[in-house]
């Protein structure tokens, strides 16, 4: 059954502009040329940024928060992880991360630098500035507090300031502290990290190759190391070098999953991956609706080709998203069903 391409518009626009702003002249014009197709339009609306007035209403909510937390905390910085910072993200009212990141210590993963330098064949693989900054990371003193006390005492510490400034928050989740801005009508999920510095992060100069560790009150652990800055000026630059091409098919996944009548279970994560993993030169010129048939054949071939889904890195390089993740590769498929029929009946509009 062909798709109700109007409906689904309309339920994108009120996703990605709720309050029903004026939209910009540019992008009005554009639909006008394309209005003669219903599924056009919604291809070119599902790959729509959120309107900036939103975005930035997030972004103000994640600012107040780091203020009052700034105001009282010391050995702290903060920075913002998630979609919001991709300008990815697919709905107006957009939550944003604030990382709140402890400075009495960082987390170097000195075992693997140690291994690295005294193996001859893995040393070899590195020139002699590099092996240089490992040498000189070891050499550094390390720690002698107690990380996690830390860690629990920033959770804690941020978990009071913050009850005095929100009504509504949630400081029951073990990972992060949810709050609501009121007047801005957005929610802020406060995260407490410390910084952790792999191999990549030492020879690159730390900087956006810089990971971190997310405090878990409940366990009172940390969890394995992510590297949202990483991954974050990696989709930045590669939207940047094809005129913002990567992030239409990122958005355009996404919308195809929320508008689904199946539970796909692909994270953003996820999504980032399989668009970035597509070479620039693929897509670098092509117009809006030609990036249609590039997502279904990319995600034709990584379904069908074991090859290919095993290669698939995150954005950041860290690991695999499909290897050895049946489950996950199904849930691909149902998104590669909801991709393949916006094609056919696309391909009945535009000879491809």
């Amino acid at each position: 059954m062909a798709k109700n391409y109007k409906q689904l518009t309309e339920s994108i626009r009120g996703r990605i502009n709720p309050e029903n702003f004026a939209i910009k002249k540019a992008f009005s014009d554009e639909l006008s040329t394309i209005s003669y197709s219903d599924v056009l339009t919604y291809i070119r609306v599902a790959m729509k940024g959120v309107e900036p007035e939103y975005t930035q209403k997030s972004r103000d909510a994640g600012e107040r928060v780091k203020e009052h937390l700034a105001n009282e905390l010391k050995d702290v910085s903060f920075k913002y992880q998630g979609s919001v910072m991709t300008d990815t993200h697919i709905k107006g009212y957009s939550d944003i991360d604030l990382l709140t990141i402890c400075e009495k210590f960082y987390q170097p993963d000195t075992r693997n630098f140690k291994t690295i330098l005294d193996t001859p064949e893995r040393r070899a693989k590195y020139n002699q500035t590099y092996i240089d900054k490992l040498q000189r990371e070891i050499n550094l003193p390390s720690y002698t507090g107690n990380a996690l006390n830390d860690l629990r005492e920033l959770r804690l510490d941020s978990e009071r300031i913050l009850s005095d400034k929100y009504q509504t928050r949630d400081l029951t989740k073990p990972k992060s502290i949810k709050i609501k801005n009121l007047s801005l009508n957005r929610e802020v999920d406060i995260v407490i990290a410390n910084w952790y510095d792999d191999v990549s992060s030492v020879i690159n100069d730390k900087g956006d190759y810089r990971g971190i560790q997310v405090y878990n009150k409940e366990t009172h652990s940390r969890e394995s190391a992510d590297f949202p800055f990483l991954s974050i000026k990696r989709i930045n630059d590669r939207s940047s070098e094809t005129n913002g091409r990567l992030k239409k098919m990122i958005r355009f996944l996404k919308n195809s999953k929320a508008n689904s009548d199946h539970e796909i279970d692909l994270s953003s994560f996820d999504i980032n991956a399989i668009c970035y993993d597509i070479k620039a030169s693929e897509y670098q010129n092509l117009s809006f609706y030609e990036l249609v048939p590039v997502l279904y054949n990319q995600m034709k071939s990584i379904c069908t080709k074991q090859t290919h889904s095993d290669d698939v890195t995150s954005v950041d390089n860290k690991e695999y998203i499909f290897r050895n993740k049946a489950t996950k590769l199904q849930n691909l498929k149902l998104l590669l069903a909801e991709v393949e029929a916006i094609f056919i009946d696309f391909k009945s509009t535009v000879r491809v």
